[in-house]
C-alpha cells in the first residue's frame, strides 16, 4: 500500500532492498530531518504500518491470556507496548498498543500473520480481531517542540508516556521513544494527506524513514525480524518491562521469562556499535559480528544518524567485553566497530529458584 503522501514535493522512494516500502525515504536532506527531529519538530510517515483493532467486551481479559502484558490494569486511553511468544519464550510478534474508545489498536510489522493467529485465537470470546490498516494510518511527530504544535492545531497533548487522547476516530499517544517527545497519531487513512497539510502547514519539517530510523537506533529500540532473529527472548532486545508484565498470570513463553530474569543471564545483549565511517560499505542486516575472527552476533539495524555517523544495533554474546574490537560485515564489507558503553544494559542478579517459584504461583 503505497501512501499518498510520496508525491509529496522532494519525497524520495526508498530503494527497494529497504524495509520501509510505500513511504518516504527522505525528503532532500536526511541529515537536516533528523536535526529538525532533535531541535525542533518533525513529522514522519508511517501508513505503512499494519493496524489490527480489536473491539469486543472480552477485548482485555482476551489479549492479556495471549500475551506477555496485563491487559486487564490497562485502563481507558492508555498505550503500552506487548509481545506474543512461542512456547520457549522466543519473540514471535512485538505490539505497539492503544486502548481507546472501546476498541485495542495494534500497530505491529506483519498484520497478516498476527492476525491469523488471533482470529484462531477468538474461541468463545466476544472479540472481533479486524485488519484496520485501510482504515487508519500512522503518523509520528518527533522532537521538543512537539506539544507546541499540537496545541498551535487544537489537538490534545497526552501528558505523560504512553498515554492516549481520542482523535477523530483516531488517537493521539505519547510515545517514550524515539526520543523525549515523540507522538504517535492515528488518524483515518483518507484524511492521511489533510493530516500531513496541517502539521506541515503548523510547521513541522516532514522527514522520511531514513531520519526516523537513525533516531529509533540511537534510542535503542529493537524492530521485529531486523534486530530479532528465530532465537531473539525479550530479555535479549530491552522488552522486559516496558512490553513483559513480570508478575502476571500464565501465558505462553513465561517459563523462559521467569527463568532467565530470576536465575540467568540472557545468552546475548543488544547492543549500540559505532561502525568506522571511512570505509565506503557498511554492514547488513544478518551479518556476523566477529571477534578475533570468531562469530559472536549478528547485525541488526544499520544506520546513519547526523551526529553519531555511522551505527548500528546488534545482538551479542554477554561473554563478549564491552572495550572489545569488534568487525561486523561479510565479504567485502568488513567494518571496525566498537561498542557503546551507554547501551550495555545494567545486570540484574539472579533471585533463586524460589522467586521462580514464587512467580509460577
Amino acid at each position: 500500500m503505497n501512501s499518498p503522501l510520496l508525491a509529496s514535493p522532494g519525497a524520495v522512494a526508498p530503494p527497494d532492498d529497504l524495509p520501509d516500502q510505500g513511504v518516504a525515504w527522505h525528503y532532500g536532506d536526511p541529515f537536516a530531518e533528523q536535526r529538525s527531529a532533535a531541535r525542533s519538530v518533525a513529522v514522519v510517515d508511517r501508513s505503512h504500518r499494519g493496524i489490527i483493532a480489536v473491539p469486543g467486551d472480552d477485548r482485555l481479559t482476551w489479549l492479556h491470556n495471549l500475551t506477555s502484558q496485563h491487559f486487564t490494569e490497562l485502563g481507558d486511553d492508555a498505550g503500552t507496548e506487548a509481545l506474543i511468544l512461542d512456547a520457549q519464550g522466543r519473540v514471535e510478534h512485538h505490539m505497539v498498543v492503544a486502548h481507546t474508545n472501546g476498541t485495542v489498536f495494534l500497530d505491529v510489522e506483519r498484520v497478516d500473520e498476527l492476525l491469523a493467529y488471533l482470529q484462531k485465537m477468538v474461541f468463545w470470546s466476544k472479540v472481533e480481531p479486524r485488519d484496520a490498516t485501510a482504515e487508519f494510518a500512522l503518523l509520528t511527530l518527533v522532537g521538543p517542540d512537539v506539544a507546541d504544535l499540537l496545541t498551535k492545531l487544537d489537538v490534545p497533548v497526552p501528558g505523560k508516556p504512553s498515554a492516549v487522547l481520542p482523535l477523530d476516530s483516531g488517537f493521539v499517544r505519547r510515545m517514550p521513544w524515539p526520543g523525549h517527545d515523540a507522538v504517535d497519531l492515528l488518524v483515518p487513512r483518507a484524511s492521511l494527506a489533510g493530516w500531513w497539510q496541517r502539521l506541515t502547514d503548523a510547521g513541522a519539517r516532514p522527514a522520511g524513514s531514513w531520519a526516523f530510523e537513525a533516531l529509533r537506533v540511537e534510542s535503542l529500540q529493537p524492530r521485529l525480524g531486523i534486530d530479532t532473529d528465530e532465537r531473539t527472548i525479550p530479555h535479549e532486545i530491552n522488552l522486559i518491562k516496558r512490553a513483559v508484565h513480570l508478575n502476571k498470570g500464565c501465558y505462553r513463553g513465561q517459563e523462559t521469562v521467569a527463568k532467565v530474569h530470576n536465575v540467568g543471564r540472557p545468552p546475548r545483549r543488544m547492543l549500540l556499535l559505532h561502525l568506522d565511517g571511512s570505509p565506503e560499505v557498511q554492514p547488513e542486516t544478518g551479518d556476523p559480528v566477529t571477534l578475533d575472527g570468531r562469530t559472536v552476533g549478528r547485525v541488526g539495524s544499520v544506520a546513519l544518524h547526523h551526529e553519531l555517523g555511522p551505527i548500528a544495533l546488534a545482538l551479542v554474546k554477554r561473554s563478549v567485553a564491552v572495550e572489545s574490537e569488534l568487525m561486523t560485515g561479510a565479504e567485502d564489507r568488513l567494518v571496525q566497530a566498537k561498542v557503546d558503553p551507554d547501551s550495555v544494559p545494567p545486570e540484574t542478579p539472579g533471585l533463586g529458584r524460589e522467586a521462580v517459584r514464587n512467580l509460577r504461583q
